[in-house]
């Protein structure tokens, strides 16, 4: 028992000795560990809390672009954006409320909108789309460089054709006949591409291929 004893203390001095050497690190680490759990739920709370405000606030805005009332929809696409511009909701209004501007012949809230959609849309794809509406905007304004700025970015893959397509129109309406068919040219190669891959959507691409087919042969024919 004496033995079993001694070894007991030999055990426990080897412990203290260690805690007392590596006793601030351990209790560092676990502190570090609560901590960043601590954190990271309280995150997500805060996510969950910014979405779940985001998103009565976005159908509020619905609803008043239901009701066409472009002055609302404009204070609450901002309020999205001052408030929520984190969340998806954010994006989404600031598209909804452009394309209300646009019906209200209001082109400068549009474009407003449209661009801080397209530099902090949440969604790659809805920044892809803000920059199309936004180019789309200045082109219907003669706005031909600024317009083309906005599809230097190569787009994801459902958005290419359209992105080729719209610097074609660009191009024409400088009268660069030239480039524009090259645009054109490039959007039916995109949208092949996209054939190719999606047999569920194969209706609806080939007849936006037959009237990109009909713009490049269109300029083709005039040159």
């Amino acid at each position: 028992m004496a033995v079993y004893d001694l070894e007991e203390q030999e055990q426990l001095d080897e412990l203290k000795t260690w805690w007392k050497r590596y006793g601030n690190v351990v209790t560092g680490l676990l502190f570090a560990a609560t901590l960043g759990l601590v954190v990271w739920q309280g995150w997500n709370w805060w996510q969950r809390n910014q979405a779940a405000q985001a998103s009565v606030v976005f159908g509020g805005l619905q609803q008043a672009a239901g009701q066409g009332d472009a002055k609302r929809v404009r204070e609450l696409a901002g309020e999205l954006i001052d408030k929520y511009p984190g969340t998806s909701y954010a994006g989404m209004g600031a598209l909804v409320s452009a394309r209300i501007q646009v019906d209200h012949s209001d082109a400068k809230n549009a474009q407003a909108q449209l661009a801080w959609a397209a530099e902090h849309a949440k969604d790659a794809g809805l920044r892809d789309l803000a920059r199309l509406r936004l180019a789309t905007v200045l082109l219907d304004a003669k706005s031909y460089d600024e317009a083309l700025k906005q599809l230097v970015t190569e787009p994801s893959a459902p958005f290419a054709a359209r992105f080729a397509e719209l610097r074609g129109d660009i191009l024409a309406a400088q009268g660069k006949f030239a480039d524009a068919t090259s645009a054109y040219a490039l959007a039916l190669e995109k949208v092949d591409a996209v054939m190719k891959k999606d047999e569920v959507g194969a209706e609806a691409h080939a007849a936006y291929r037959e009237v990109l087919q009909s713009k490049h042969d269109a300029l083709g024919a005039s040159k």
